[in-house]
């Protein structure tokens, strides 16, 4: 019992006395910030220590601390994490002279051991604090501000991609349904974080929440509680729309669930800039699709109303460049109304653009590809490595600001056929191949016709 008491005392002093570390660190940090060496002694303190309970004190500190630097001085200690954080040349070395002399499961470990950095099991040691999980995403988003004036925090950037591919594998992944009656803490972050069409305040949320033809649902993390990591929100209706605002409307009309025939999904919004590069998207719309598909039998169609956020950036490039593979001079010619204020509330003026724009959007989707040979349209290569099928193009499906900017209006639906998601995601995984419509097919095949770009 004695020793239970001092061991007791021993830990409550150690709690106190790293505690008032971290708030002496605190206090340098808003009168000027504490010096890097801070953080970086406290980062070898937890790296060497042994003990779980003095382990998350010292992770807690640490993290606190870290939060209430500077940026300045945040950005050095991210650094520190490059440089002195990575794995030690000299111990690969050995280790790997060691699996020579001795090919073994011991020897082949200890080379393991020493390959890993540091600063991974410095990232895990962190996550044993409260809060750790987010903080450590926070960091790594706040990394992300920095890498291209400090490419040398790439390595750093791999390694948190690493550590949170497992840490949220989606078998840790709770995927919830968000409706009028979510807490409240929830729904404004719903608005906050919506990045495809913005929430306008609490009526715009309920209109899109509350009536009985409309869903969303997002993944959960058990240490992100109320953080959603992802969500997507669907609209059920009798056919497939070809422009948002009817959906958005606030004076819509809704229409029993149960009459519903197709599921649009009209927006999808990752959350989380720290876990950029983890997917979420492709598992939450399965789910969503056999969740719906087991609640309302009746609906037989899966689409979205997607954007095409790379579309005029793209066309902007080839207009530009004098041996576009895409446009002739005949074409550029007739694309220059473009460049008119407010185009598209003249009837004659869309007429001839949406003649001019619509194949070249099919060859856009089709052959217009990125560095790796996918896709040039981000939104193209999330659902079509789903499975989808680039079903139809839409001319001026969005009027708002941002849908004019981004793509000219220009909005897409994908198709998730069920019976042939499987054939789709393999056949554009392993040879790059694009899912489309008979209809965007020929929509693209008349633009060759008619001469106005070059055959493929």
């Amino acid at each position: 019992m004695v020793r239970s008491v001092d061991a007791q005392g021993f830990l409550n002093e150690l709690m106190q006395t790293l505690t008032e570390r971290g708030r002496a660190l605190l206090r340098r940090a808003r009168s000027g910030g504490p010096d890097n060496t801070d953080l970086v002694e406290l980062a070898e303190m937890l790296l060497s220590r042994r003990g779980e309970a003095s382990g998350v004190v010292l992770a807690q500190t640490l993290l606190s601390s870290y939060a209430g630097a500077p940026v300045e001085v945040r950005l050095q200690f991210l650094k520190a994490l490059a440089e002195r954080f990575g794995t030690d040349p000299e111990a690969v070395a050995a280790a790997v002279e060691a699996y020579r002399a001795s090919p073994d499961v011991t020897t082949i470990g200890a080379l393991h051991a020493a390959i890993e950095p540091r600063r991974q099991e410095l990232f895990r040691r962190l996550n044993l604090a409260a809060g750790g999980t987010f903080a450590l995403v926070r960091m790594r988003e706040e990394l992300l501000d920095h890498l291209k004036a400090n490419p040398e925090l790439r390595a750093v950037d791999t390694d948190f991609g690493h550590l949170f591919s497992s840490w949220f594998n989606r078998g840790f992944l709770q995927m919830r349904p968000i409706g009028w009656t979510t807490p409240a803490s929830i729904l404004e972050k719903i608005i906050r974080y919506e990045a495809v069409h913005p929430i306008a305040g609490w009526n715009d949320l309920k209109s899109r929440l509350d009536p009985s033809d409309r869903r969303c649902f997002g993944f959960f993390h058990p240490q992100l509680d109320d953080e959603p990591l992802i969500f997507v929100e669907v609209a059920l209706t009798n056919d497939i729309p070809g422009a948002v605002a009817p959906l958005l409307a606030l004076d819509r009309a809704p229409i029993a669930a149960s009459t519903a025939t197709t599921a649009i999904f009209y927006s999808i919004s990752n959350t989380q800039r720290g876990l950029a590069g983890v997917s979420f998207g492709h598992f939450l719309i399965k789910q969503v699709v056999v969740d719906l598909k087991r609640d309302l039998p009746n609906l037989k169609t899966f689409v979205t109303l997607s954007p095409a956020p790379g579309f005029a950036a793209w066309l902007r490039r080839e207009r530009a460049a004098e041996g576009s593979a895409f446009l002739t001079a005949e074409t550029k010619a007739a694309l220059r109304r473009l460049d008119e204020p407010a185009w598209f509330e003249d009837a004659a003026t869309r007429a001839e653009l949406e003649e001019a724009l619509m194949p070249i959007a099919a060859h856009y989707f089709l052959h217009a590809k990125n560095e790796n040979g996918r896709p040039v349209d981000p939104v193209a290569r999330f659902h079509l490595g789903n499975g989808a099928r680039l079903e139809r193009m839409n001319f001026l499906g969005d009027l708002s600001e941002r849908g004019l900017r981004q793509a000219h209006g220009l909005m897409v639906n994908y198709l998730y056929d069920l019976s042939a998601i499987e054939k789709n995601h393999e056949a554009y995984a392993e040879a790059g191949d694009i899912a489309a419509s008979a209809s965007v097919r020929r929509i693209a095949k008349d633009l060759v016709t008619r001469d106005l770009v070059p055959s493929h």
